[in-house]
Order: C-alpha cells, then sequence, then structure tokens
C-alpha cells in the first residue's frame, strides 16, 4: 500500500504552475538529438516537460507521472478546448512509440544512443486528461541540470505551427549568451531531421526548413535572426546564425 501510495503521490497534475510561467530545460545533447516527434507530439512531450521543473525541489523524477489536462491544454497552445483532449491522446500514442537519437564518445569513435521519451502512457476520458510516464534514461537530460542546458518558456513555442520552427528555437536558445551559432549543415539535418531530398538539395532546405522558420520566430516570438550558409568550395557545410529577441518579444497567444 505504501508504495501504491507513493506511486500516485508522484503524479502532477498539469495546472500546478500558469501557463505562462512553464519552463522548458534540457541538456545540451537532448537539445541537439534527433527527437523523432511530429508537432503535435512535440506539443504534448515539451508541456510534459515543462512541468517537471513544478515538482524539482520535491523530489520528483522523470520515471515518476506527469498528468496533462485537456483544458489547459487547450489554454496553453490555443487549440479548441473540444478537440484538446483528443490531440492529447493521439499525441500520447505517438509519443509512446518516439525516441531519441544522439551520439557519444566511444573507444572506436561516436557511438549512437537510442534513448525512449516515455515508458507507460494512461489516458482517461472520463477526467480528460492523458498521463505520462517517462522513462529512467532521460533523467540525466531533464534533471539536476548544473551546467550545458537549455532554457526557454514554453510561451515562445506555444503559437508555432512547424517543427522546424520550434527545432531551430531550441538550437539558438542553446547559444542565447553569446547571440551566435555555427553549426555543421550534417549536425543541423540530424536536430532538424530533414528528409533525404532536402539534404542532397540546400535550395530545398533554405526554402522550405531555413526561411519558413526564420520568419515564424521573428512575426511569432520576437527574434531578430540573420543566417549565412557556409560553402568548402561551391559547396554548403555549415550556417552561421546571429540572432536576438526583441527586448519584449512577442506572447504568442495575445496577438
Amino acid at each position: 500500500m505504501r508504495k501504491a501510495t507513493a506511486a500516485k503521490q508522484q503524479v502532477r497534475p498539469a495546472h500546478e504552475l500558469p501557463t505562462g510561467k512553464l519552463q522548458i530545460t534540457m541538456s545540451h545533447a537532448l537539445t541537439t538529438a534527433a527527437q523523432g516527434l511530429t508537432l503535435a507530439e512535440k506539443r504534448v512531450m515539451m508541456y510534459a516537460v515543462a512541468k517537471l521543473d513544478s515538482f524539482k525541489a520535491d523530489g520528483g523524477t522523470p520515471s515518476g507521472a506527469v498528468k496533462l489536462v485537456a483544458h489547459d491544454y487547450a489554454e496553453q497552445f490555443g487549440v479548441d478546448p473540444d478537440t484538446a483532449y483528443t490531440q492529447l491522446r493521439q499525441a500520447g500514442k505517438g509519443i509512446f512509440n518516439r525516441y531519441i537519437r544522439f551520439f557519444e564518445p566511444g573507444k572506436k569513435g561516436p557511438e549512437e544512443v537510442m534513448v525512449r521519451w516515455v515508458s507507460s502512457a494512461r489516458y482517461s476520458p472520463g477526467t480528460g486528461t492523458v498521463t505520462l510516464r517517462f522513462t529512467p534514461e532521460i533523467a540525466p537530460h531533464l534533471l539536476q541540470l548544473k551546467n550545458q542546458f537549455t532554457k526557454y518558456k514554453l510561451a515562445q513555442a506555444s503559437a508555432l505551427r512547424s517543427i522546424y520552427s520550434w527545432r531551430l528555437l531550441e538550437l539558438l536558445s542553446q547559444y542565447q549568451s553569446t547571440g551566435w551559432r555555427q553549426i555543421e549543415l550534417d549536425e543541423f539535418h540530424h536536430a532538424m531531421e530533414t528528409p533525404a531530398g532536402y539534404k542532397a538539395n540546400f535550395k530545398d532546405c533554405r526554402r522550405w526548413v531555413i526561411e519558413p522558420a526564420v520568419k515564424e520566430l521573428r512575426e511569432k516570438d520576437g527574434w531578430l535572426i540573420d543566417w549565412t550558409p557556409i560553402k568548402s568550395g561551391r559547396k554548403v557545410t555549415a550556417l552561421h546564425f546571429e540572432f536576438k529577441r526583441e527586448p519584449q518579444g512577442h506572447l504568442p497567444l495575445e496577438e
């Protein structure tokens, strides 16, 4: 009975913090990883990640569960409350099968690591809630981060309609203290999970990934971004970004 009670106490409802104050904190490794999420899944997963901050102080861990409430999800992302639970449920099912891919140093070169986001998902139509339980392997990338981490407010991404825009926000936020970032093109493609065609044709990558993402971040979150392709001979091998956010920023849901 004690174990059951302890497990029950680990479930934190999604309305513990005001939606505008929810903050996402993750390791740099997770920021640059291939996260394997659609936009709908990204919204749900980052909402859950943001909820971890609401109970770090009292010993909560990602192996505990985070309860997401449809009504609060609708308020956070500006979606129709009547469809919020459906979106939570559908995204939750997708997330259950998703995994993160990143690389770590090995004895004979880089080793690819694959980690699942969650170990279980519980759906409750009667209460309009979805409860996700994080895997223990994700813990080092979300909790007790003293350095080498990326941080931003969930509200900055709430109005975004492209997964590429969201991922670019994270890649730039990782270097927000410097105001610039140069990233190898292969690393950019890995993080953005661009289709093979965009990897083969940089013009398509520019047209369908980079420029729309830069435009949306400017319009919806107040980013000022200049970027330049870096070439080795005639081939683009890296991207150089210089950026800052407008002092007041943009509040996505108040447009």
